[in-house]
């Protein structure tokens, strides 16, 4: 998935995932492959944006309801992915989860 996420109309809600990585790969991109893979068929998954520099990774994926947050948050393959993330991928990381009320999208 690339581009900017093509969302319904609200509400619906919004995962901020950001992070600061630790030195070398060690999987990592496979499993953050696995894991948009993954996250996209479940249900009530409405889309994911995803950056990542040198110093900061961003994603924020879209969600029907907060069930379907926390559904996928005790997926077991997602559980193993974060407790991954913890012990050897990530320096520091936050997760905020925000309701949008409100979304504009414009295309030239």
């Amino acid at each position: 998935m690339s581009g900017i996420a093509k969302t319904p109309e609200p509400p619906y809600y919004a995962v901020i995932f950001a992070s600061q990585r630790t030195e070398g790969d060690r999987g990592y991109e496979r499993m953050a492959d696995k894991m948009v893979e993954l996250a996209a068929k479940q249900k009530g998954f409405l889309g994911l944006e995803s950056a990542r520099d040198e110093q900061l990774g961003i994603t924020v994926s879209y969600w029907d309801t907060l069930e379907s947050i926390k559904e996928w948050k005790e997926h077991a393959a997602h559980k193993i992915a974060q407790e991954k993330g913890k012990s050897e991928w990530y320096k520091s990381f936050s997760l905020r989860v925000c309701r949008v009320e409100r979304n504009n999208f414009f295309e030239m």
